[in-house]
């Protein structure tokens, strides 16, 4: 049995965005190694396609806006009544609203803002008093390829590049209480997100690919699973790249 299996086994895996896409696919992967779940997201209908889809598993599902600090609180004291600790929180609840500069309103700023980083600041803040104490945890940020930067995504990116300062100094600070806090950047990945682009845009974005493809949902749970796990134990404050190569550069097309 690989080590990565046997160091989640009855592991309590707090995930935040987790009911569907790149969130489903990292529940189910820390369902199949064994975890015990808290699963969060928005729309408590996700929550329900995807936890009938989960056999076996231990569950717990809370719907709660992780922008708004009393909900945070109010859900992570629900995690610790139900399995007593947490072990492992996944920031990878997150929005988009993209438009040029000149076209971003102030409130698409404020709410990407507010969903991807003050949202993953909240969880953290939440649950360190827990990690402290147990002297133990993994903190593991979804961020994505785009904090380098992207036209069109200035509310974005901006969102996921002070997502990886936090995740820098967090790591840090939370390093002599044996905290690890990292962060997984997905590129160009095959999900509901992506889906609901236009055909055009689809082949423009596989195109500046060096893989000449998309990734998968799986790809991104595998990276989270490893940062997670006790192989991981002295890796902390890192961004893992997950885009195929496209964070080495831009392709000439």
């Amino acid at each position: 049995m690989p080590a990565a299996t046997q160091a989640m086994t009855d592991s309590v895996v707090l995930i935040t965005g987790a009911g569907q896409g790149i969130g489903a696919a990292i529940s189910r992967r820390f369902a199949d190694l064994g975890a015990k779940l808290a699963l969060v997201d928005v729309n408590p209908e996700h929550l329900q396609q995807l936890t009938s889809s989960l056999s076996g598993a231990e569950i717990l599902t809370l719907s709660a806006d992780v922008s708004n600090k009393e909900q945070v609180g109010l859900l992570v004291a629900q995690v610790i009544e139900k399995f007593g600790r947490i072990d492992v929180l996944v920031n990878n609840a997150g929005i988009i609203r993209d438009n040029l500069i000149s076209n971003i309103s102030e409130q698409d700023w404020d709410q990407v803002l507010d969903v991807n980083l003050k949202g993953a600041f909240l969880c953290c803040q939440a649950v360190f008093p827990t990690l402290k104490s147990q002297r133990s945890g993994k903190i593991v940020n979804i961020v994505s390829r785009a904090w380098l930067g992207s036209i069109g995504q200035a509310n974005y990116t901006s969102s996921k590049g002070g997502l990886v300062s936090l995740t820098r100094s967090l790591a840090l600070e939370f390093a002599r209480f044996q905290i690890n806090v990292n962060a997984v950047a997905p590129g160009a990945i095959d999900s509901p997100m992506t889906q609901g682009l236009t055909d055009q845009a689809r082949e423009r974005l596989i195109r500046m690919q060096p893989t000449g493809k998309m990734g998968k949902v799986e790809d991104i749970a595998a990276a989270v699973a490893f940062l997670a796990s006790d192989e991981a134990e002295f890796i902390t404050g890192q961004v893992l790249h997950v885009d195929g190569g496209k964070s080495c550069g831009l392709l000439s097309l």
